[in-house]
């Protein structure tokens, strides 16, 4: 998710019950601190058609099913196998980032090695939002690894990768680290998969690698694309520019470190996360009690009160609008249409809405009923455009 920020004069259960608009025009103001949960499903990983790297030691290796007939109605909306929370933090590796960052990431593949001399599997890395981490995509890296290497990261300053005191964070900081990422570990192009503010990083590596005369970038997958790092990037939008006055003071309270601190405890008491997730999320069935713990945990970390105050009070960074036309690659575009951080009538929504008529590289599909995160939101109907796209591109 990307980063706006609580008011602390504004009550939750205000938020809730005023009109859709003034409702929106706080949610503007409400980018949280976002980290989310799992469920049920483990695969390994095979590396390079060798042999399969068990991430418990000495434990099971494989995990229940949860079957389609014992799953309840509201696992059913929501769709798909879930991992357990357990097995991504089991799962996960570190690699030292520019010789001095640790930075987390998972992998999973297909259960079976391929045969002697094929190809390996084609690799999707997906890229969380504004305080997300791995777990955010719980529910779909057990069906997109039936097919494919999945990669998933924690972004610096998120997860359980470093949280670097004084380090300022920028959109072109976090793609340089998806482009070494995918340089040193994968080798091996990708499609890049991203929520939010991750969309866009995704998006400046992709515009970034032509500079480079790289190819590992080879498709891209926007999920409710951010406009910039904070609220600040869309000031033409006309409820951005009615709040501009008060993002400004906001950013100023945030430089004062005994304020900053205040703010930042109050965006991470439970009632507040959740009451942010049910008005982020179309699909309420997916908000539980686990995923605000899930959310609060990276946010404790030494380190996360910095990185929230670089991040909404630091540069908006790169546009998505200025940088989409050096993008040739094959893009898909999922939108949310409940979304209220970057809603369909903004600037960024109309602009990814028309693009397909003027760009034959991108395809886009919007998603009913669905909020800003829609992978975790309704993965069943990410799953149904997504697979079909990247069996075309990758030529099942």
């Amino acid at each position: 998710m990307d980063a706006r920020v609580i008011s602390p004069a504004v009550s939750s259960s205000t938020v809730l019950v005023r009109p859709s608009f003034f409702r929106r025009q706080e949610m503007l103001m409400m980018r949280s601190i976002i980290t989310l949960p799992s469920s049920s499903k483990w695969k390994p990983h095979f590396d390079g058609g060798t042999r399969a790297k068990i991430s418990r030691k000495g434990a099971r290796t494989a995990l229940l099913v949860i079957s389609s007939s014992s799953a309840s109605s509201t696992e059913a909306q929501i769709g798909g196998d879930i991992l357990e929370i357990a097995d991504i933090r089991d799962g996960c590796r570190k690699w030292l980032w520019k010789g001095q960052y640790s930075i987390n990431y998972f992998v999973s593949g297909p259960s079976s090695a391929p045969p002697p001399y094929a190809k390996p599997p084609p690799v999707l890395l997906l890229v969380h939002g504004f305080g997300a981490s791995i777990p955010h995509w719980r529910r779909n890296i057990p069906t997109l690894s039936e097919k494919f290497t999945v990669y998933a990261i924690d972004l610096l300053g998120f997860g359980a990768s470093d949280k670097p005191a004084g380090f300022t964070y920028t959109m072109e900081d976090w793609a340089q680290l998806i482009l070494d990422f995918l340089d040193e570990i994968v080798q091996q192009p990708a499609v890049l998969v991203g929520n939010s503010v991750g969309s866009l990083a995704c998006v400046i590596a992709a515009s970034a690698q032509y500079r480079r005369s790289t190819d590992m970038v080879c498709g891209l997958v926007l999920l409710n694309c951010a406009g910039g790092m904070n609220s600040k990037a869309i000031v033409d939008d006309w409820r951005i520019k009615l709040l501009l006055p008060l993002l400004w003071f906001f950013d100023f309270l945030l430089k004062q470190r005994g304020i900053a601190s205040v703010i930042f405890e109050r965006v991470k008491q439970r009632d507040n996360l959740k009451d942010i997730l049910l008005s982020v999320y179309g699909n309420k069935a997916s908000v539980d009690d686990e995923l605000v713990e899930i959310i609060r945990e990276p946010a404790n970390d030494e380190g996360a009160l910095d990185a929230f105050i670089s991040i909404v009070t630091g540069p908006p960074g790169p546009n998505p609008v200025q940088l989409m036309p050096t993008v040739s690659m094959p893009v898909l575009v999922l939108w949310g249409d409940q979304d209220p951080f970057t809603p369909l009538d903004g600037p960024v929504g109309k602009y990814f809405s028309a693009l397909p008529s003027n760009a034959p590289n991108v395809s886009l599909s919007i998603l009913p009923g669905v909020g800003h995160c829609p992978h975790d939101d309704r993965p069943d109907l990410v799953h149904e455009k997504l697979l079909p796209w990247l069996d075309c591109i990758f030529s099942f």
